[in-house]
């Protein structure tokens, strides 16, 4: 027989499924407490549920390799005042 769930876990469980579904953290605490939940228990169920989510989360098994390109092919550009003296004085 299943162990019966408490209610934190049962708002732990309804917080992950929204937030995979795009609701924002703070959509979902404001919703909770309008509907009469405590902030307590809500602000458990939100620590149960970022507990169990980074659970679910792969570890990064290596480091991201940042590479940088530099364009060599960048023409310099005249500053106004020369091209406006060029256009004036010719």
């Amino acid at each position: 027989m299943e162990k019966p769930r408490s209610h934190v876990e049962q708002l732990a469980e309804y917080i992950k499924k929204n937030l995979k579904k795009g609701y924002t953290a703070d959509a979902l605490k404001f919703s909770l407490i309008s509907q009469g939940y405590s902030r307590l228990s809500v602000d458990n169920a939100f620590a149960l549920a970022n507990e169990q989510l980074s659970k679910e989360l792969q570890p990064i098994k290596e480091k991201p390799q940042i590479t940088y390109k530099i364009d060599e092919e960048v023409i310099p550009r005249e500053g106004f005042f020369k091209r406006l003296w060029r256009t004036i004085f010719g």
